[in-house]
């Protein structure tokens, strides 16, 4: 597996990636009435306000991540099915807190849904990752001290 940084040009394969997931599974649509667009992630991207890494495996990218520096914020995390099981997450997770610790960020957060169907929360509870509480709108928060 090797991780790259990700660049507008990649934009579209993050896309493909995300749509392509089966847990908390969005579509362009849901996603774009979310105002998550191609646009507005390129954007993202471009602003250079993001650590954005995309896994690859055999030259295929199976992942990325996504965390905003200014707000200490992991944004996304999302791995292709077939592809869970061999340490993608884990290292992209690695990368965007490697990322915001280098920007200076001393506490990150994110947040999941906390359905009985996702495994995503045990997933950060295993990285070290603290429930903080719930959002208003019923996800649970994240928080992690990141060491200097």
């Amino acid at each position: 597996m090797t991780l790259r940084d990700a660049s507008v040009d990649d934009v579209e394969t993050l896309f493909d990636i995300r749509c392509s997931v089966t847990e908390n599974h969005q579509s362009r649509e849901e996603l774009a009435s979310l105002g998550i667009t191609v646009e507005s992630v390129g954007a993202m991207v471009a602003s250079g306000d993001y650590v954005t890494t995309i896994a690859e495996i055999g030259g295929q990218p199976v992942g990325f991540s996504m965390a905003q520096i200014s707000e200490g914020y992991v944004f996304a995390c999302f791995v292709r099915p077939g592809f869970h099981g061999q340490g993608v997450g884990g290292a992209l997770m690695a990368a965007a807190e490697e990322g915001l610790r280098r920007a200076g960020v001393k506490e990150a957060w994110l947040s999941t849904g906390e359905e009985e169907r996702f495994r995503a929360p045990g997933f950060y509870r295993h990285l070290g990752w603290v429930d903080s509480g719930h959002l208003d709108d019923g996800q649970i928060r994240f928080t992690k001290i990141l060491a200097p």
